[in-house]
């Protein structure tokens, strides 16, 4: 690992094009960030049914697990910058059409249903070429500092965003929120509008037939399992998401809670994000020489919060250890990402994108699920210390792979 003190590439990268596309990215992960929030909270505020809430929140994150295959295949099949363009407009057309119900009083759950359910479906088709397009948009030596600035924009958007869908809902009301929403996604496709027409000619199946997606879908499934490397690290983080995402949402408040009521917890969360936004910042100047060997090592950090609420519970202790599991988590993501961009064909990065991003994802809502009954079985503290260590052994297997050794 080296440090690079000057600050002249990062000035090259935002003057560039780059510059446009991270703007661009950041507008649209504060409307993503905001979403969810907003449409919660205006949906309880219009109904005052959990239910309801239920309902709205399945039908906006459903699409995205049962459409993302066939986003990787698009964002290798047309270009890029125009399915980030059409994505973001969709979802600006459907959150705006929630609003517009909202502020005229004419609260109708099917409609919103189905308007959500069309915000979940644009973003399975923008995540694949987000993650694809970047390697169109640097020089391969620029992509661990390009994915550190996106990290380091993600992570500020997401402890503003959220707080400022809560004002807004609080004091304007949830339509007013969701309209705000909106137009950061039209701020975003206008944005992107400054991103070159054609910046690669895509490669691969060009049949537009439904066949012609099959077989793309299948070809980047192959490059996919032919990759050892990729593979153990998917299912790396597949087996991750399972012992962490429901434990740490589910567990960590009960846990900390008992000792240090709701604002123990609070506590934590922000102590949490603060480690993730400063390593983002920090990881702008890093240079690491095998950026696949290093996340992975880094990326046994994040167990310790688990393993923190598992022997103690006690709020100082699982926010010391949430900070330093910020630092990993974000070492871990921003290499992760520069390996895919570097190692993958660009004809395929996406699709392989999508298959990466099911794998992770697909575990969660059976964590989420699990958490609750394994803890009134067991127990809280021995389920997240059980967790925390299967997160350690899940975090290193990816380096069994030489290559993952040697990247």
């Amino acid at each position: 690992m080296t440090t690079d003190l000057s600050t002249t590439p990062v000035r090259r990268l935002l003057r560039g094009r780059f510059g446009w596309f991270l703007t661009g990215r950041t507008i649209d992960m504060f409307g993503s960030s905001m979403t969810t929030v907003a449409l919660s909270l205006a949906v309880l505020q219009s109904s005052g049914q959990a239910t309801d809430l239920g309902i709205v929140l399945a039908a906006n994150i459903v699409p995205m697990l049962v459409l993302l295959l066939a986003g990787g295949v698009l964002a290798d099949r047309m270009s890029r910058r125009l399915l980030l363009i059409a994505a973001n407009t969709v979802s600006a057309a459907a959150i705006g059409g929630v609003a517009v119900m909202l502020l005229t009083g004419r609260y109708h759950l099917p409609s919103i249903a189905v308007l959500a359910l069309v915000a979940g479906a644009a973003g399975a088709f923008a995540s694949p070429a987000l993650r694809g397009i970047v390697p169109e948009l640097v020089a391969d030596t620029d992509l661990q500092r390009a994915n550190a600035l996106l990290a380091s924009s993600g992570h500020a958007v997401r402890i503003i965003a959220p707080t400022v869908a809560g004002l807004l809902t609080a004091t304007a009301g949830g339509g007013w929120a969701l309209a705000v929403d909106a137009g950061s996604y039209l701020l975003a496709a206008v944005l992107f509008l400054r991103l070159p027409p054609r910046i690669r000619t895509p490669v691969g199946d060009r049949t537009p037939a439904a066949a012609g997606l099959g077989r793309d879908l299948v070809a980047g499934w192959r490059i996919f399992r032919s990759q050892h490397w990729l593979v153990l690290t998917s299912v790396s983080f597949a087996v991750i998401n399972a012992v962490n995402v429901g434990p740490w949402n589910v567990l960590g408040p009960m846990l900390v809670s008992d000792r240090g009521g709701p604002l123990g917890w609070g506590a934590v969360l922000s102590v949490r994000a603060a480690g993730l936004l400063l390593m983002s910042v920090v990881a702008v100047r890093l240079v690491f020489r095998r950026p696949l060997r290093t996340g992975r090592l880094f990326g046994v950090l994040p167990a310790l919060p688990l393993l923190a609420l598992g022997f103690s519970g006690e709020p100082w202790i699982v926010a010391v250890a949430a900070f330093v599991g910020g630092l990993g988590f974000t070492i871990s993501a921003i290499t992760w990402n520069t390996a895919l961009q570097t190692r993958v064909p660009r004809e395929a990065l996406s699709r392989v994108s999508a298959f990466d991003d099911l794998f992770s994802f697909i575990a969660i809502p059976l964590s989420q699920l699990a958490a609750g009954p394994l803890a009134a079985a067991l127990g809280a503290g021995p389920v997240a210390l059980a967790c925390g260590v299967v997160y350690v052994i899940a975090a290193l297997v990816p380096l069994l792979s030489t290559q993952a050794r040697r990247s």
